[in-house]
């Protein structure tokens, strides 16, 4: 029997299917991600929780090549953009080689197993579309 994946983080990523949760204010329709209680752009209470977009593209990349024990290197962490819902998230990227990423290159939300967690968990990761 296999585990069903656990999000790392419920309150900002669901795993079936993987999707990001962003606020959202009603005064100004600003998104935000990670959620916040306070719109960073009017300062209204936003309590509102809304899906965001799967679909985006890398607006800037590094390849990290140095980390913790435990964790592979190298591997692409970029900021990616999600124009349908005006928002930038920072994400690992997976489906690249990392001297072949390109900012512009379409990526797709997914889902990838925390490395030493074990226990089913899982992170959001945006990977190339073509690997998607």
């Amino acid at each position: 029997m296999t585990q069903a994946a656990v999000s790392l983080r419920p309150d900002v990523f669901t795993t079936d299917p993987p999707t990001l949760l962003a606020s959202w204010c009603t005064g100004c329709r600003t998104k935000a991600f990670p959620p916040r209680d306070i719109c960073p752009s009017c300062g209204s209470i936003s309590d509102d929780r809304v899906p965001l977009s799967r679909h985006g593209e890398i607006y800037s990349y590094a390849v990290v090549r140095q980390a913790p024990s435990g964790l592979a290197t190298p591997y692409v962490l970029a900021y990616v953009d999600l124009p349908e819902d005006e928002v930038r998230v920072m994400s690992r990227v997976d489906g690249f080689e990392p001297d072949a990423v390109r900012i512009g290159a379409a990526v797709r939300l997914g889902a990838r197993p925390v490395d030493d967690a074990g226990d089913g968990s899982v992170m959001f990761v945006f990977r190339a579309e073509e690997a998607s």
